[in-house]
């Protein structure tokens, strides 16, 4: 299993204040129906299977709202659970806890969805070696936090943005006159950084192998051009397939020995956790 992405709180405490303010703007008009002093209690449960992720961003997103609010949890953070689980209470202002539901659900149910969605592909390949990644196709604003979701469901990360890694790509080619020279100028200006190629062929391929690149990307190649990839670059650069990848080609891509799969799907078109939260 994949080590869980560190996040820093304070990206946390953003995400959740940035999320307030385009939810609650000037103030909660339907709370503010309930008297102020009305003290209630409250229960999360999900309505399906899968995998518990975003305990952080939800107990934010509570203590943003109201910090007497006690929230006690039933599950722990990759916890898998079965539907009608409880997953956590919560007891103290009702006008808060009601202010406080639907965000605190989106994070839930996004980031719990996005490990779920993970944790399903890389059980579909867990008996190889080959590791799943992420890409960049993320919700703006959420891009760590659906990254920490990645890692929650047993697959890995890739690059987090433009600055920790170089990705060259066709454009990057073409605009820099050739791989060899946007491998040598990438050297030059990061030589510590993560540096990989994108090919289309076997000539790409080539020339990647021999500028001296860590990983090549094998974009949309067939099983059996990938599996003479591999051959050809046995021991000298890792591997990453990309291009189109869905759960029923995993298997068949892992077999062929590439080192990674790159998934967009793992956070571009993950399916939200369907989680529900009820006055007691």
């Amino acid at each position: 299993m994949s080590k869980k992405m560190p996040v820093n709180f304070e990206h946390i405490k953003s995400n959740v204040r940035a999320a307030l303010a385009e939810d609650i703007g000037s103030g909660d008009i339907t709370a503010a129906l309930i008297p102020s002093d009305t003290q209630a209690s409250a229960q999360v449960i999900t309505r399906e299977a899968g995998i518990v992720c975003g305990r952080a961003w939800v107990d934010e997103v509570f203590a943003q709202i109201d910090s007497n609010i006690v929230l006690n949890w039933n599950v722990r953070e990759g916890q898998e659970v079965a539907a009608n689980d409880i997953l956590f209470t919560a007891k103290g202002s009702a006008r808060g806890l009601l202010s406080a539901e639907r965000c605190a659900l989106n994070f839930l149910q996004l980031l719990s969805g996005t490990a779920t969605t993970c944790q399903r592909l890389a059980d579909t390949v867990s008996e190889s070696k080959v590791k799943l990644l992420d890409t960049r196709k993320t919700i703006p604003g959420l891009r760590i936090a659906q990254k920490y979701a990645v890692s929650c469901g047993s697959c890995y990360n890739h690059r987090v943005g433009l600055y920790d890694a170089f990705l060259i790509k066709e454009n990057h080619i073409n605009a820099c006159g050739g791989i060899d020279k946007a491998v040598a100028q990438a050297r030059a200006i990061a030589p510590h950084k993560l540096l990989e190629v994108e090919v289309e062929n076997f000539i790409e391929l080539n020339e990647a192998l021999a500028a001296g690149c860590d990983r090549i990307m094998l974009d949309n190649f067939s099983l059996e051009q990938m599996t003479q990839a591999v051959e050809m670059s046995r021991g000298v650069v890792e591997l990453e397939a990309s291009g189109g990848v869905t759960q029923s080609m995993l298997k068949a891509i892992a077999d062929t020995g590439v080192d990674y799969i790159s998934i967009g799907a793992l956070t571009k078109d993950c399916k939200a956790m369907d989680l529900s939260m009820r006055l007691l």
